[in-house]
Order: C-alpha cells, then sequence, then structure tokens
C-alpha cells in the first residue's frame, strides 16, 4: 500500500498547474470562514487548526474563525459541516478517525464521510509515541511485549475514546504484538495520562505533542514513536520499526474538507490558500513547536491518501472487533 509521503507527494506537482491559479482566483469569501474543529479546545489539532487559520485569514481577506464541536468522536462537528451550504464559507479539520475509522465503527453515522464531504488540502501529520507509567518494571517495547505477554488479560491501555486515532493505533500496535489487554477509553487524552501517570494503566499511545512534557519531566516512559523514523521531539526514542514491529507504523493526520459539491473554484482557492499558510515559515515552525509537521497537498492526492488510509484502518478495526453503539 502506498504510504502518506509517497501519495502526497505524487500530487504535490498538480498542487498548481496551469488552470489552478485561474481558479484560485475566481472566488473571494465575502463573509468570515467557519473552520469547525470536531473536539474540544486545546489539542493538537485545535493548536494547528488556529495556526493554519489565522495565516488563511491574511491570504483570503477574510477571518477564518476556529469554532469547536466536539463529541461523538468527531461526528457532531463533522455533520455540522455536511449540512453546512457548499458555498466555501464553512469547511471542516479532519482528521484521521472522523474520515476513517468512525464509518467502520458506528452503527448508525448520519453522513458518509466520503460521500459528503470533499477534499481541500492535508494540513498537518502527528506522529505517535508508545508511553508507560515510570514504575512498570520495563526498560524498552522488547521488554514490555514480554511483560504483557506474562500477564495475558490482565493489563489495560487507554484511549482518547473508541475509534480515535488513539485507540485504533494502539490496537494496531496490540494486534502487530500479539498482546492481550484490555481497551479503557477515555473522554480526551488527558484524562487518560493522568491515568497512567498514576499507574492506573499501563500502557497508552499519544500525539508525541502531547505527551513531551511528562516524558521530560520523567513522569512517563516513552518505548517507541509510531511513525516512520525517529521523531525530532524525541531523538533517543526509537520508532517502532526499530523496536521490532515496523507493520506497527501510524501517523495520525489532519486535513481540511469541504461540504460535497463545493464548486471547483472554490475548493481552488481554499487549497491555494492552505497551501500557502503551511508553506509560510513562521506558521511551519509554530507547528513544529506544537509537535506537529505541517504538510499540503492537491485535493485528488489526499482523496487518494484518506482513502488508502480507510482500507487499512477498516482492517484495524474488523480485526480488533471495534464497535460504538
Amino acid at each position: 500500500m502506498p504510504n502518506r509521503r509517497m501519495l502526497l507527494a505524487a500530487g504535490a506537482a498538480l498542487a498548481l498547474p496551469a488552470i489552478r491559479p485561474a481558479l484560485a482566483q475566481a472566488w473571494s469569501p465575502n463573509r468570515p470562514i467557519r473552520f469547525i474543529v470536531p473536539f474540544v479546545a486545546g489539542g493538537s489539532t485545535d493548536v494547528a487548526a488556529r495556526l493554519i487559520a489565522e495565516r488563511m485569514g491574511e491570504i483570503l481577506g477574510q477571518p477564518v474563525v476556529v469554532e469547536n464541536r466536539g463529541g461523538s468522536g468527531g461526528n457532531i462537528g463533522g455533520e455540522l459541516v455536511v449540512r453546512a451550504a457548499p458555498d466555501g464559507q464553512t469547511i471542516l479539520m479532519g482528521v484521521t478517525g472522523l474520515l476513517t475509522t468512525n464509518p467502520h465503527i458506528y452503527k448508525s453515522m448520519a453522513f458518509d464521510p466520503a460521500k459528503d464531504l470533499a477534499p481541500v488540502s492535508m494540513a498537518y501529520t502527528s506522529d505517535m509515541v508508545i508511553v508507560v507509567p515510570k514504575s512498570l518494571p520495563v526498560r524498552n517495547l522488547r521488554e514490555f511485549v514480554d511483560y504483557v505477554k506474562a500477564r495475558p488479560g490482565e493489563l489495560s491501555f487507554g484511549s482518547s475514546g473508541h475509534g480515535a486515532s488513539t485507540h485504533t493505533a494502539a490496537e494496531l500496535f496490540r494486534l502487530a504484538a500479539g498482546l492481550d489487554m484490555v481497551h479503557v477509553p477515555y473522554r480526551g487524552s488527558g484524562a487518560a495520562m493522568n491515568d497512567l501517570i498514576a499507574g492506573n494503566i499501563q500502557m497508552m499511545l499519544i500525539q508525541i505533542a502531547g505527551a513531551v512534557g511528562q516524558i521530560r519531566d520523567g513522569q512517563v516512559k516513552a518505548l517507541a514513536a509510531t511513525g516512520p523514523r525517529r521523531h525530532p521531539l524525541l531523538p533517543d526514542v526509537p520508532s517502532v520499526g526499530e523496536a521490532g514491529w515496523p507493520e506497527a507504523t501510524a501517523t495520525s493526520w489532519g486535513c481540511v474538507m469541504a461540504p460535497a459539491g463545493t464548486p471547483a473554484p472554490i475548493i481552488a482557492r481554499l487549497n491555494a490558500a492552505v497551501v500557502e499558510a503551511i508553506a509560510t515559515p513562521t506558521v511551519r515552525e509554530r507547528l513544529s513547536a506544537a509537535g506537529v509537521d505541517g504538510e499540503s497537498s492537491t485535493p485528488e492526492a489526499l482523496a487518494a491518501y484518506i482513502a488508502a488510509e480507510r482500507e487499512k484502518w477498516g482492517r484495524v478495526v474488523r480485526e480488533a472487533k471495534i464497535t460504538v453503539e
């Protein structure tokens, strides 16, 4: 299966074909744009959206106002955008779970992300890290796997909620390593991290941005980063591939989406604004400081990437038997 960088790089050469500059200038917003973040404020998705929105507003000549509409694994915010007029005035920060996992785990979803949302551009990627309590008597991922296998069904791992990337990425690792652990969902990564520090759960996969402080303070142990290589914020922490489980490589991501039916000139203009915003050095630096990597794409490349991710995470959902009533 093509990886993220292969798919997005394939589309990068198409970012501004000859026709696109004309299309990109054919529409301009006539009032502030609503940028829906389908989670509560403060997480990496929210921070990335606000950094990108600020620069997009300067480029488009209208404010891009972030609105947090959390709940139901992102479905509430997603549905709000789906029901909005396809006029470019309401856009969504789509994420891994909402766009690729939720359709597989929610028995009754009010919309189909594949049909009811239109890709605009990739916005950022965010590697995760496998963390355990400092009290756990393991020094690396191999020792952790052996420790869990000696206690089948006795230990637990936490996540920010059923179907969130922190859940599905953990299930991917659990399946790859052959571990028997109990999943404990929380309402957000913060609550799960607090229980991890306290030793009430024994593992968590979390975006690096949400754990780097606790790792550096020695509150938790970092065993492996889930990206394809070591992350600059945690240079001493091996990747899961280095640790012996390359099939557990996983990256969460966010992208800009619009309601289905949004005209091509509007999509092109929004795409151009996102691409320019992410290419702005100060935006890239601030995104990196927040623990995420700015990355743009064409709408076409994003559509192909989402389709590949939907297939990948659908398999994990089926094999891990993840369901939400």
